[in-house]
């Protein structure tokens, strides 16, 4: 008999097809706004993690032609400095998007410098107004990583609406925008986290299961209702007994796929899209100064 396998919802090839986009986008443009699109990351001490990220940022900006005004402060920057420099980023015409890499040190309060961020600037999507634009359904900057779980959704042509969304994890940064967004495309949604009663019976109701909770192989065949969509949003660094270390979701992919109509893997699947979507932004930003 033969082994039924889900089918692979490949992020790294949506988010390649988004950049060729994008770059198209940006050389219409550019002639009539009169220069490139800027994003500034601010990155504040040496967590080696960050510094991966924010490098991988910057080659996603010079493939598209994004100019990139990054800047990389030491670890003792204080809060009053970085409010300045945002302070200045804010009203530089020549930069549409603002994105400070966390986590930041702990002398730092990482809410207060997010609240200082131009809302229109706000690449992230995490500015309180626009999260409340995406509570009232209004056009604004959303959140990367569930904008991007979007995206891989609509290109693989999975229909949302009236079907059941089951978001684990309740984070501001994934599982409340996620959730809202779901709403938006008409599904019907349940957030479920560590206090949750009965995960196995809420993840078997989801027809698109999405896992946002850091927690490695969380999720096998047994939670996944057959021919269900599994988004895997979680990014967890495991080491096996011979001590080389992985990078492997919340979902157990090999137990999973063999119940689940569509799955991401990890890597390769949500991440390189929340990139794809800081760039997205960037450009949606830069897109109202056109003439």
């Amino acid at each position: 008999m033969e082994t039924k396998t889900a089918k692979l919802i490949d992020g790294k090839a949506i988010a390649a097809k988004i950049q060729t986009e994008l770059s198209a986008v940006i050389r219409e443009l550019q002639p009539q706004i009169g220069r490139p699109p800027g994003l500034a990351v601010l990155m504040v001490g040496d967590n080696p993690g960050s510094a991966a990220y924010v490098r991988g940022k910057e080659r996603a900006c010079a493939n598209v032609g994004i100019a990139s005004f990054g800047r990389h402060f030491p670890t003792e920057t204080t809060q009053a400095e970085l409010e300045s420099v945002i302070a200045a980023l804010n009203c530089d015409e020549r930069v549409d998007g603002i994105l400070v890499q966390l986590p930041l040190p702990d002398h730092l309060d990482a809410v207060t410098l997010l609240h200082q961020i131009d809302p229109d600037k706000d690449v992230d999507g995490l500015h309180p107004v626009n999260l409340g634009r995406l509570v009232r359904g209004e056009p604004g900057l959303r959140s990367c990583t569930p904008y991007g779980v979007m995206r891989l959704l609509q290109e693989y042509e999975i229909p949302l609406k009236g079907k059941q969304a089951v978001v684990l994890g309740r984070s501001i940064l994934v599982g409340k925008p996620m959730a809202l967004m779901l709403l938006e495309a008409d599904a019907t949604v349940t957030i479920a986290h560590s206090r949750s009663h009965d995960l196995k019976a809420i993840a078997n109701n989801a027809d698109i299961l999405i896992t946002a909770v850091g927690r490695p192989n969380l999720i096998d065949a047994l939670l996944i209702k057959p021919g269900a969509v599994v988004i895997d949003v979680g990014i967890n660094r495991v080491t096996d007994s011979s001590g080389n270390s992985r990078l492997v979701g919340d979902v157990n992919f090999d137990s999973a796929k063999s119940v689940a109509g569509f799955i991401t893997p990890v890597p390769g699947g949500v991440g390189p899209m929340t990139v794809a979507m800081l760039l997205q932004n960037t450009v949606s930003s830069y897109s109202v100064h056109r003439r």
